[in-house]
C-alpha cells in the first residue's frame, strides 16, 4: 500500500518488535540507550496491554520479538509474556543483564518456548565490569552464563565497547570463548542518551579502535566457524552513515515501557508527536500515524541527501543523530563526509586522540544511569549541563 502524503512513501510491514517492557534496572550503565529523562515517564503497560500490542503486531506481520528494558527480568510477568507470544508465532529473544535470572525462571522460559537469551557483560574484568555498571554483578553474570549453557540455549554475548574497556578486547574474546559463546557482539558505543552525556569519556582513540579491529580479526581467524564475532564500528569513525533500522518505519517497531510507539530506540527525543499503544492500534500506528510517516520516502530530505545516489542505501542516515548534533532532524547525518555539519564529528574525533584521565579519575565526573540523575536531566534547561 501507499501511505498518504507522498507518492514515494511505500509502507512495508514491521518484522521486528522490540518491547522495552520496563525502565527499571538494577544496573547503572554509563552508556545506556534508555532516555536520560526516563524517570518522568508514566506507568508501565500491564500484562494484558502488552499481549494486545503483540497480537496486533503479529497480525500485521511481525515475526521477531525482543524483550528488553531497562532490565526485563525486573518484571514478574516475563514468563507469561514469553509463553503467550511464542504461541502467537513469534521467535522471542530476551535481552538481559542476567540479574534476576534464576534456575526456576530459566526453566519456565525453556518450557514457554523462549528462543534466545542475549547476555550482556560490561568487561572481562570484575573491576571494570562493576565500575561501568556501578554494581557488583560480575560474579553473578558469570553464574548466569553457565545457567544459559546448562539449559542448552545458544550463548549470545553482548559487550559494549568504549574508551574504558576497548583495550581489553583480547581478554573479552577469551572470556567469550571460555564461556562457550556461539555469537559475540562487540558493539562499539553509539553516542545517544546516556552515552552522549558521557561522550568525552567513552569515545576511543583511532589507535585503540584499529588495534581492537586487528585483534578481533586475528581471533576470528583462530576460532573459525566455532564462533561468530560481530564488530560494530562506531559511527564517528565512519565516513558514511548507517542505514538506521533499514530505513525509518521500514521493518522495526519499538514500544516503550509506558506505551510510546517509535520507529527506533531513540526517536522519542525528536520534535514529533508519536502515538501511544494505549490510544491507537498497531496497524494505525504503523500505517497512518504522522510520526511513523515523517521520514519515510525522501520528500523530507535536504541537500546533499536529496540528490545523493547513496540515499537508497543509507536513507540519509540517522534522524536522531542529525537532530542531536544540528538541531534539525531533516539535515544530513553529520557522520557523512558530504554533510555540511560533518565538522561536528571530526572535531569530536580530534578530541578523542588526546590523552584522557584514568578510570579512577573518570569515576568522579562520569554520569551513571540512575533515577536521581534522570530526574535532574528531566528538569534541566537544554543549555545547562548537569553538575
Amino acid at each position: 500500500m501507499q501511505t498518504a502524503g507522498s507518492d514515494n512513501k511505500t509502507t512495508s510491514k514491521p518484522h521486528w518488535v522490540n518491547a522495552e517492557i520496563t525502565y527499571q534496572c538494577p544496573l547503572h550503565c554509563v552508556f545506556c540507550y534508555n532516555p536520560v529523562d526516563y524517570a518522568k515517564y508514566g506507568p508501565e503497560l500491564t500484562t494484558d496491554e502488552w499481549l494486545r500490542v503483540f497480537r496486533e503486531a503479529r497480525e500485521l506481520g511481525a515475526v521477531q520479538l525482543g524483550l528488553s528494558g531497562g532490565e526485563p527480568l525486573q518484571r514478574k510477568d516475563v514468563e507469561v509474556l514469553v509463553a503467550e507470544t511464542t504461541k502467537m508465532g513469534y521467535y522471542v529473544n530476551l535481552i538481559t543483564s542476567g540479574i534476576g535470572l534464576t534456575e526456576k525462571r530459566i526453566a519456565a522460559f525453556k518450557e514457554g518456548g523462549l528462543g534466545q537469551i542475549q547476555l550482556s557483560f560490561q568487561d572481562s574484568t570484575r573491576e571494570m565490569n562493576d565500575f561501568l555498571s556501578s554494581t557488583r554483578t560480575f560474579d553473578l553474570k558469570s553464574k548466569v552464563a553457565k545457567l544459559i549453557k546448562q539449559y542448552e540455549y545458544p550463548m549470545v554475548l553482548n559487550v559494549v565497547l568504549h574508551r574504558l574497556n576497548i583495550d581489553h578486547i583480547g581478554q573479552i574474546l577469551e572470556m567469550a570463548e571460555a564461556m562457550g559463546a556461539e555469537h559475540v557482539e562487540l558493539a562499539n558505543t553509539q553516542f545517544y542518551a546516556w552515552a552522549f552525556e558521557n561522550r568525552k569519556h567513552l569515545m576511543p582513540s583511532r589507535e585503540q579502535l584499529e588495534r581492537a579491529e586487528r585483534i578481533t580479526n586475528e581471533f576470528r581467524d583462530r576460532v573459525g566457524n566455532k564462533m561468530k564475532v560481530y564488530f560494530v564500528v562506531p559511527d564517528y569513525y565512519a565516513d558514511r552513515p548507517k542505514a538506521c533500522m533499514n530505513g525509518w518505519g521500514a521493518v522495526f517497531l519499538n514500544v516503550t515501557a509506558d506505551g510510546m510507539a517509535l520507529p527506533c530506540h531513540e526517536a522519542r527525543m525528536l520534535p514529533l508527536e508519536f502515538p501511544n499503544v494505549r490510544d491507537h492500534d498497531v496497524r494505525w500506528i504503523w500505517e497512518e500515524s504522522p510520526g511513523f510517516n515523517a521520514y519515510r520516502g525522501d520528500d523530507w530530505m535536504q541537500e546533499p541527501c536529496r540528490t545523493c545516489p547513496e540515499k537508497t542505501k543509507d536513507f540519509g542516515g540517522c534522524r536522531c543523530q542529525a537532530f542531536m548534533l544540528t538541531g534539525d532532524a531533516t539535515n544530513a547525518d553529520p557522520v557523512c563526509d558530504k554533510a555540511p555539519a560533518h565538522h561536528l564529528i571530526t572535531e569530536q574525533v580530534a578530541l578523542a586522540q588526546k590523552p584522557q584521565p584514568p578510570a579512577s579519575e573518570v569515576k568522579q565526573v562520569i554520569l551513571f544511569r540512575d533515577d536521581k540523575n534522570s530526574r535532574k536531566l528531566a528538569t534541566r534547561d537544554s543549555t545547562t549541563p548537569i553538575s
